[in-house]
């Protein structure tokens, strides 16, 4: 199964596709939190998503109470994102993304390293993985934001010219 087919539930419980949810752009997956010491990230992932959605780029963010920073449901987590943040890029439903019952795209996207040759679980809420449409991958670190030096390059560098 690629990427692509990976099946996705919404935030609203509406059933699709990895590949349906970014509709071919560039994408930047995120495991969210909204009680998290780093949720002041999603400032700044919403400000990628309004400057660069034009140029053929997402972020899609997939809370998680895998570190019990996460609210009870899929509503207080959209309701939290919008009011508090303004969010305006697609979420998934709750999901795992550490072990057995790790979403399935986060069982394929933890087998990239990061920049320090690190693979495998996921750390901590607000790790990043920069998919391609052609499903190439580059993993930031939880403690990277998402408007550093090194994420906003990789952004331009796989973006056509804007």
């Amino acid at each position: 199964m690629t990427l692509e087919q990976i099946p996705v539930t919404t935030i609203r419980g509406e059933e699709t596709t990895f590949g349906e949810l970014v509709d071919g752009k560039l994408a930047l997956v995120v495991n969210v939190a909204s009680r998290c010491g780093l949720s002041p990230q999603y400032e700044q992932l919403e400000a990628l998503q309004k400057a660069y959605a034009d140029r053929g780029f997402t972020v899609v963010g997939f809370p998680s109470n895998q570190f019990l920073q996460e609210l009870s449901s899929e509503a207080a987590v959209e309701e939290y994102c919008s009011t508090t943040w303004g969010v305006t890029f697609p979420m998934s439903e709750k999901v795992r993304v550490n072990g057995r019952s790790a979403h399935p795209l986060y069982k394929e996207l933890t087998g990239t390293p990061d920049v320090d040759g690190n693979k495998g679980r996921i750390s901590w809420n607000f790790e990043k993985f920069l998919v391609s449409p052609s499903g190439e991958v580059k993993r930031f670190s939880p403690q990277t934001k998402p408007d550093a030096p090194e994420v906003v390059d990789a952004i331009e560098a796989w973006l056509p010219e804007g």
